[in-house]
């Protein structure tokens, strides 16, 4: 008998009218800014700067985006002329620019195909991430069914008091470790030998922390008996009284590392004694499907899948900002593909997997004007202080104007690589882990504020070679487009790509940044 209890997504629907209640108040004038903001996010919704329009996050285990999904997701962009939607790099899909009714109606609807915006935000267990080609590419072995697994064990904890602050809980399948698993407040890291290391009280943001490593060789089944031991942990020695510091990653200072282990063994422990929590009924996603055309070549956007004659296409819009049309195409073709599904990417982008060749032909076509087709075409960004209330600095306009100069300079493919932009110090873009991030900032220059982005280089997120970025110091903003573009002239000059001209130049970005630093 299984332990997971089938969602009810009924209970989902209950929830909408007290959201109202708080929405109407807030847009009445009758609540402010930060109120709001407290009240909201548990709904997976928040107010937009300047408090005239409201964003939804639609929750996706796993990144998962099935036809049924997709399919609802276009319906209420139509029904109400949307604008904006975004794949986040917490592997959600965001709807922006909503009025109360709108934000009311698809939040009602959604549990209707699987879809919780409950919880999506505040100090909830948040979307549940996942390495997107699970199951289809090199790996030691498919996590998606242990993730989704988890992702519906942790819908119960919602309403339950003292949680961690965003609570964020990751699988990772390789080393390649693309959902940063070894630095989440929780990560299950898969092993050859078919089983995880578990590493907890990670994250980045302010005061970034590496995550510890709590277990070894874990047995799948035993993935739900962690979880719970994570948030039994931090009720127990979390820092309720600091709200800044009501993160798990704290716990690395307030216990130190040896104790955390040690305590975070006590409650595991405990547990096992306490309940049955074991699973042994884990989703089958396993796919049965003949391959059909002529084969295609590989490329930086279609990949050979390893389950059968299949294939992947690699959909990265730019900054995660994919177009409304685009995403009704893709709709309109999954309908009539056969166990063909949408996987979400940690990076803002998004994998159409288990493609007959025709059929991935087809979507290359869909995307034709969209996807990006090079690592520095897929460079990051969130959503940006035009639309976040917390935003210092407009990351999205930003990247629009690097992709758009860097093109017009003609830089080769592989001069310059994938580049994470945050708007503010919480590291919604992970800048402090990619070979090259910025971060919105503000500089005082002559007595005068000069808008800038501070400048990081040299981080890794590789298991095993994690390493964060150092901070060079301040760029203007309207200096960054120069500066990677002198760069990425050096790096051409070497006759490298610029992976193998980092490792040969260390201090090569260091040296470039000079000039434009203040």
């Amino acid at each position: 008998m299984s332990v997971l209890k089938p969602v009810d997504y009924d209970e989902y629907k209950k929830v909408v009218p007290k959201f109202r209640e708080g929405a109407e108040k807030f847009f009445n004038h009758q609540m402010n800014m930060k109120e709001y903001k407290g009240f909201s996010g548990k709904y997976g919704s928040y107010a937009q700067r300047g408090g005239q329009k409201s964003m939804l996050r639609l929750r996706m285990s796993g990144g998962r985006v099935t036809p049924e999904k997709l399919r609802f997701i276009v319906e209420m962009i139509r029904k109400h002329d949307v604008k904006m939607a975004h794949f986040t790099t917490c592997q959600t899909i965001q709807l922006h620019d909503l009025d109360v009714d709108t934000v009311c109606d698809i939040m009602e609807q959604a549990p209707n195909v699987g879809i919780v915006c409950y919880g999506g935000g505040g100090d909830y267990p948040r979307n549940v991430m996942c390495s997107p080609l699970s199951g289809v590419e090199e790996e030691y072995f498919d996590v998606m069914p242990h993730a989704l697994a988890a992702a519906e064990f942790l819908l119960d904890f919602i309403d339950q008091d003292k949680m961690p602050r965003k609570l964020k809980v990751a699988f990772s399948n390789s080393k390649s470790n693309v959902t940063h698993a070894t630095f989440r407040d929780l990560g299950f890291v898969a092993r050859e030998d078919g089983r995880y290391d578990v590493y907890i009280a990670g994250g980045l943001g302010n005061n970034p922390k590496f995550g510890v490593k709590v277990k070894e060789s874990l047995e799948p089944g035993k993935i739900l008996y962690v979880i719970e031991a994570m948030i039994r942990l931090f009720r127990k020695y979390g820092n309720y009284e600091n709200r800044s510091k009501a993160r798990t990653r704290y716990l690395q200072e307030s216990l130190g590392r040896d104790r955390l282990i040690e305590e975070f063994d006590k409650e595991f422990r405990k547990l096992k004694e306490e309940k049955n929590l074991y699973v042994d009924n884990f989703e089958d996603l396993r796919i049965h499907k003949e391959g059909e055309g002529e084969p295609l070549e590989e490329s930086f956007i279609v990949k050979h899948q390893t389950n059968g004659d299949l294939y992947s296409v690699l959909f990265h819009p730019r900054g995660g900002l994919p177009s409304i049309e685009t995403l009704g195409c893709l709709s309109g073709a999954l309908e009539h593909m056969d166990q063909v599904e949408m996987r979400l990417s940690p990076d803002e982008g998004a994998y159409i997997i288990n493609l007959t060749a025709n059929e991935a032909r087809q979507i290359l076509e869909i995307i034709e004007s969209e996807a990006a087709r090079t690592a520095f075409e897929t460079s990051e960004s969130c959503i940006g202080a035009s639309i976040c209330q917390v935003g210092l600095r407009d990351s999205q306009d930003l990247l629009r104007t690097i992709l758009a100069k860097v093109s017009e300079a003609g830089v080769a493919d592989d001069a310059l690589p994938q580049i994470h932009i945050s708007g503010c110090p919480s590291s919604c873009a992970a800048h402090q882990i990619g070979k090259i991030g910025f971060r919105g900032a503000l500089k005082v220059v002559d007595k005068k504020p000069v808008p800038t982005f501070l400048l990081y280089a040299g981080g890794n997120d590789e298991q095993g070679e994690e390493k964060m970025g150092v901070e060079l110091g301040n760029i203007p903003v309207d200096r960054i487009p120069d500066f990677l573009i002198h760069l990425a002239r050096i790096v051409e000059a070497s006759g490298m790509g610029y992976d193998a001209w980092e490792k040969a130049n260390p201090d090569g970005v260091k040296e470039v940044a000079a000039d434009y630093l203040i």
